[in-house]
């Protein structure tokens, strides 16, 4: 029996002169099976009509003279195979699954998706070209409006084009759709969350979870705190979060972290920086927990990743990063997180 999944979405499509600006699929749900083309992606336009029999509502007209976009109904259907993003209509359509809780971050490819997204200027009007600001801008003021840009990027906010139910968002501006909000999320203000990336619940955000990264619940990343991702510099390896970890202020990682670690504030531990390892008493000990002499018991962050119960620290008199078992695990406040 195979193992692929099928999903099938409604979405309405803005779109300017023939250029696909963005897709919000306001119905999304899973098949049990479908046919589709080698690319795993089918698309077709729909009526108003057929729109209003499948969502079971009344649709209104998709264009108004006024609109900047050409607007127009489409069904989309996806299986997820390792093919590339083929289109713009796909590449939404995969961000949308993943903020939606159908496919956890790194369970669906997203190989090609840069090209297939549109620079574009975000504004109270929707997506506008860059190139055409200025002009809609004075076309609007002289028609007694405004243009308000909120940002210039690929990605829009995820808050624009759905809510998960139990989390708290701050700042709509930092959580980009494509992201994945377990219930009982709470993002403050100066968090941030990148597509393909996200939390399992329970989690308090007050720092950087870059793209790729995975936080388990009942953890927290203070404030300022900064997880590598797998855009930036080429970078390859996927980081992963366990349950009932603390990232301390200021803090940061470039390995993976088991179940209840700890990395204090202003720590950084990188997967090459070299990490005396320690015991319980502050015993040198080798990867087994063996005692060793000092000196011995040096390995790089790398050969720690994925580990349970470590605290990672910077001892204040030499200035070298240590790591030793955990005494205790972060318990967050279940008041801050009964996000309902």
């Amino acid at each position: 029996m195979s193992s692929t999944r099928f999903f099938s979405a409604i979405g309405l499509r803005r779109s300017r002169k023939g250029q696909t600006l963005d897709v919000n699929y306001v119905k999304v749900e899973e098949l049990t099976e479908a046919s589709l083309s080698a690319s795993g992606f089918a698309l077709e336009d729909l009526s108003e009509s057929q729109v209003a029999a499948a969502l079971g509502v009344a649709v209104p007209s998709a264009n108004t003279p006024a609109s900047y976009s050409q607007r127009s109904w489409v069904r989309a259907t996806l299986s997820i195979t390792s093919a590339e993003v083929t289109c713009t209509e796909d590449a939404y359509l995969r961000l949308q699954l993943l903020s939606r809780r159908l496919i956890k971050p790194h369970g669906i490819p997203l190989a090609g998706i840069f090209p297939k997204l549109p620079n574009l200027a975000w504004s109270n009007v929707g997506p506008v070209l860059p190139d055409e600001v200025e002009n809609l801008r004075l076309e609007m003021i002289l028609s007694g409006e405004s243009l308000n840009i909120t940002h210039v990027d690929k990605f829009p906010y995820l808050v624009n084009y759905f809510l998960p139910s139990g989390v708290r968002i701050a700042s709509g501006a930092q959580v980009r759709l494509g992201a994945y909000l377990g219930e009982g999320t709470t993002i403050m203000q100066a968090g941030f969350v990148n597509f393909n990336a996200g939390t399992e619940g329970n989690a308090m955000i007050e720092g950087r979870v870059s793209a790729g990264v995975f936080v388990a619940k009942d953890s927290d990343v203070g404030g300022g705190a900064s997880i590598m991702g797998t855009l930036s510099g080429g970078g390859k390896q996927v980081i992963s979060i366990g349950s009932k970890c603390l990232l301390g202020a200021n803090s940061g990682i470039g390995i993976s972290l088991g179940f209840g670690c700890t990395v204090a504030a202003g720590t950084y531990v990188t997967a090459g920086a070299k990490i005396a390892l320690l015991d319980a008493a502050g015993y040198p000990v080798d990867l087994q927990g063996h005692n060793v002499p000092a000196g011995k018991n040096l390995f790089k962050g790398l050969e720690l990743s994925g580990r349970d119960k470590l605290l990672f620290y910077t001892d204040s008199t030499t200035g070298q990063l240590v790591a030793k078992p955990n005494p205790k695990t972060v318990e967050l406040n279940p008041l801050l997180h009964k996000n309902g």
